[in-house]
């Protein structure tokens, strides 16, 4: 059974890029597609949104926004994350679009413009690093974060990234604007969101998102094969991994799939061995 409220958190954007055979497709046609192959193999959709689990005798119960509960004797979780977008005028409204974050995610779509890179943190400046490989004008907006210095302002120096100073009021059809009056334009945003794990529902099963080692946002830490440090309980994708796209995303499902099997497969042959003897 697969529980999905159908918003992923690519949906404002126009196509699903790095995906191999699926390039540009857009990502709720994707979901759309998806279901049909679960349903294709006797898997079961329900449309709705988790909002708790908790151990159930051998298994786990699962609540659901709308009060329907299912039982289930493993947990996959690939609820993925929410991205705490910067609180700056036109930045949600134009988020997917001409305001991105990630150079590998949407960053040929914006090749050889005119990038601004609004700082929102510590990784801002290497943000900006990644995108001066997609175009030779690159800004960098300070806003309301220090200017960058020492090593970092020798960095952004080197490679022709201009810094401008001052905060950002809002965001127009045709750049920046400084809270100073200026409009400095610009055609696409960089923006380093704080991404945090969609897993408030798991707090019965004493699991709860953690700070990422990157400085990111919160994940639920699990191993390599997705196992989380709850028995019975996996994770795959951004849940548990912030930085993988979607093809990464699926391949960590398909391997926690495997292992779920395994899993189940050895608790059977454990239970009929005990019958036998």
């Amino acid at each position: 059974m697969v529980i999905d409220s159908g918003l992923p958190r690519n949906a404002p954007a126009d196509g699903v890029h790095g995906l191999l055979g699926r390039e540009g497709m857009n990502p709720l046609e994707l979901v759309a597609r998806g279901r049909e192959e679960v349903r294709g193999y006797g898997g079961e959709i329900v449309d709705g949104e988790v909002v708790s689990a908790a151990r159930d005798g051998d298994g786990f119960a699962v609540g659901l926004a709308d009060g329907r509960r299912v039982r289930a004797k493993r947990l996959l979780v690939t609820a993925g994350l929410a991205d705490e977008l910067p609180d700056v005028p036109g930045v949600r409204e134009r988020w997917g679009h001409d305001v991105v974050h990630c150079p590998y995610c949407h960053g040929w779509e914006i090749r050889d413009q005119a990038i601004g890179v609004l700082a929102t943190g510590p990784m801002s400046v290497h943000q900006a690093l990644l995108f001066r490989q997609l175009s030779a004008d690159v800004m960098f907006f300070a806003h309301r974060q220090p200017a960058p210095s020492g090593e970092q302002a020798e960095q952004l120096a080197a490679r022709g990234i201009a810094v401008v100073t001052g905060a950002v009021e809002r965001l127009e059809s045709g750049g920046l604007r400084l809270e100073s009056g200026q409009l400095v334009a610009r055609q696409a945003i960089a923006v380093a969101t704080r991404m945090v794990a969609r897993a408030g529902f798991l707090t019965g099963l004493g699991l709860k998102p953690i700070e990422h080692p990157s400085g990111m946002g919160e994940h639920i830490p699990a191993d390599a094969t997705g196992r989380t440090e709850v028995p019975g309980v996996w994770a795959a994708g951004n849940v548990t991994d912030l930085s993988a796209q979607v093809g990464a995303a699926a391949a960590q499902g398909a391997l926690a799939g495997a292992q779920i099997n395994l899993d189940l497969v050895s608790e059977e042959t454990a239970a009929a061995v005990a019958r036998r003897r």
